[in-house]
């Protein structure tokens, strides 16, 4: 068989949300990427052959932003009657397409080189099999990510790694088990329903387990409307690594018997009788499994009281949603418990590498957390930020040769601010402004101009203190923080002097707390993908509130305005506009369209 060998900055290992995010920042900073995913599509479990959908940090303005709200967005433009096939394409072309990055798909690795002598550990390369092509791929690079999720290179390593849950004692967790045991989150496989405008009978298979009674899924949410039946669950009793396909045959007998019950025997089965089952999930989708042990372990006290960290660089903000081991089999209450979390707290840098592995960061699921913890940070969202933070990270690390731990030591405030100018937000942080817009005077006819260089770039935050505030109640006045007037109304920089500007960084807004008009009267969250396919679901389309047409103007020397650029059919949030470097005595803003809203809303207008 070949042997075929890449070199890179920066080889991440998995191609979920936490691995794209990951390889999309580091490449856009500079550092070369491969990444290497052992299935044929990226996203993980919000991929079409898992089909969870992307969950996050709760409260209204609390969405995360960066490049998770990125892809969402180009989700909403490129994918408008939502299918998972059009999911997959979207973070597949973002990945395959993007400059610096090399994809490995189909590839599991399965072997490391470890730098060789007495001084800390270090990879040198990892070995991966590609089931399509037959071939041995191997990877060099100075850094490595594991973003597998099962933290694939921790036993290969030896890196140090823990699986199960800490006794309460360990880290004084009030919700932990008195003592220690290897007992998990458990893995579920999830299945899809489809709206006909007439009846479709469903006939069961014969390997099927038999519900026929309410008493044979007590405590469990049926609603097919409302609910993916996450609680199809097994694998935290046994190995959520080793018994995957023991666990994956039982959890199909379990939905195949599940969706029998519902058309075939449920009380309320006359409420499904137009639904067919459109798909059922072969590869279970997985909460936890392994996690590393960084420099800092997260745990439940960390998140309850803020996680209020110097290296702060993501955030969660889902309750402690820990599942019960034993999953479908449990019969306390309906499989999980929901222990609240403050939203957002702070997760911190120092849990995002390997403490004994110099080369290595670890991000996502297998990030250094308690169980506890875990139960909070292990959703696609919050991992998402993780990955962003760390391939920035890497981006520094590789640019200056650096380790992870040297980042934290050395440009910690380099990272936050980077984070931060990628709209990546860091609650109590505020975005430097530049100084070219810092000195210059800032105007408009209408709207308060100077929201525009706050430094903060959502609403629901303090402009004094950057800090989020707690959800207020009805009616009471909510920070903007942002520029909103009238479409066609200029905001316009005077520089002191004579400047060259080369680009221009906007912040729209996409509407943090968008509804989806096709359930509960769009009173639900807008996620990325719905869980059941209805005949009057509305098609998918950037927020109304986002700016969709607008063009730049400079002041040249003479006083006379001229275009600089004008940008069409925008779909994004943040946006970055090239500027063509000739000398202005300003710069203005000229909104001409949205996607719908008469009085957009713009969060943060700079230039450098």
């Amino acid at each position: 068989m070949r042997e075929i060998v890449h070199s890179a900055d920066l080889c991440i290992v998995g191609g979920g949300l936490t691995g794209i995010a990951a390889a999309l920042s580091a490449a856009r900073h500079g550092a070369s990427v491969v990444l290497v995913q052992d299935r044929p599509v990226l996203g993980g479990n919000a991929s079409s052959e898992i089909r969870m959908h992307v969950c996050g940090a709760h409260g209204p303005n609390r969405r995360e932003t960066g490049i998770v709200e990125e892809l969402l967005l180009d989700n909403f433009r490129y994918n408008a009657r939502p299918t998972y096939t059009g999911w997959d394409a979207v973070l597949y072309g973002k990945v395959q397409y993007q400059p610096g990055v090399t994809l490995l798909l189909n590839a599991s690795v399965c072997s490391v080189d470890m730098a060789p002598g007495d001084g800390p550990r270090r990879i040198r390369s990892v070995r991966a099999w590609q089931t399509t092509t037959q071939d041995w791929l191997v990877v060099k690079a100075s850094l490595f990510l594991d973003a597998s999720g099962d933290a694939v290179l921790a036993p290969l390593s030896g890196a140090d790694f823990r699986m199960g849950r800490e006794g309460r004692a360990e880290f004084g967790e009030s919700i932990a088990p008195l003592v220690p045991d290897t007992r998990t989150m458990g893995m579920s496989c999830l299945f899809q329903a489809r709206e006909y405008p007439d009846a479709q009978p469903f006939t069961p298979l014969p390997w099927a387990n038999l519900y026929t009674r309410p008493e044979d899924l007590p405590m469990r949410h049926m609603d097919v409307f409302r609910t993916n039946f996450w609680w199809i669950e097994l694998g935290g009793m046994v190995n959520s690594i080793s018994d995957t396909e023991t666990c994956r045959e039982e959890l199909l007998r379990i939905a195949y018997g599940v969706w029998n019950y519902l058309k075939n025997h449920a009380p309320d089965r006359d409420r499904y009788a137009n639904l067919a089952l459109d798909w059922v999930g072969f590869l279970p989708g997985k909460r936890e499994s392994r996690r590393y042990l960084g420099d800092v372990v997260l745990t439940q006290n960390d998140v309850e009281a803020g996680g209020p960290f110097p290296d702060v660089v993501a955030y969660g903000g889902w309750s402690m949603d820990d599942h019960f081991p034993e999953g479908f089999y449990s019969r306390r209450r309906e499989g999980t418990i929901y222990h609240p979390a403050p939203s957002p707290y702070g997760i911190p840098y120092r849990s995002l590498y390997s403490r004994n592995v110099a080369n290595l960061f670890c991000a996502g699921r297998c990030h250094s957390a308690t169980h506890s913890a875990l139960s909070s940070t292990r959703v696609m969202a919050t991992c998402a930020l993780m990955g962003q933070a760390v391939g920035t990270a890497a981006a520094i690390a590789a640019r200056d040769g650096l380790t992870p731990r040297d980042v934290y030591k050395t440009r910690l405030s380099e990272l936050q601010q980077t984070l931060m100018d990628d709209d990546s937000w860091l609650p109590g942080l505020r975005r430097t402004i530049s100084p070219l817009c810092a000195d210059a005077a800032l105007s408009s006819p209408a709207g308060d101009a100077e929201a525009l260089r706050s430094g903060i770039d959502r609403p629901g935050v303090d402009p004094a203190t950057a800090l989020p505030l707690p959800p207020a109640d009805a009616g009471a006045p909510v920070p903007e923080n942002a520029w909103s007037a009238p479409v066609g109304t200029p905001v316009e920089y005077r520089f002191a002097a004579t400047a060259a500007p080369v680009e221009a960084r906007l912040v729209f807004d996409s509407d943090l707390n968008r509804s989806d008009p096709s359930r509960e009267k769009g009173q639900t969250r807008l996620l990325n993908m719905r869980y059941f396919v209805g005949l009057k679901d509305a098609p998918f389309a950037p927020p109304a509130t986002l700016v969709r047409d607008f063009r730049l103007e400079r002041l040249n020397p003479d006083g006379t305005w001229a275009v600089s650029a004008s940008v069409r059919d925008n779909h994004q949030r943040l946006v970055r506009v090239p500027l063509d470097g000739s000398p202005a005595l300003g710069l203005r803003l000229v909104v001409e369209s949205t996607w719908g809203c008469e009085a957009p809303r713009v969060f943060a207008f700079d230039c450098r």
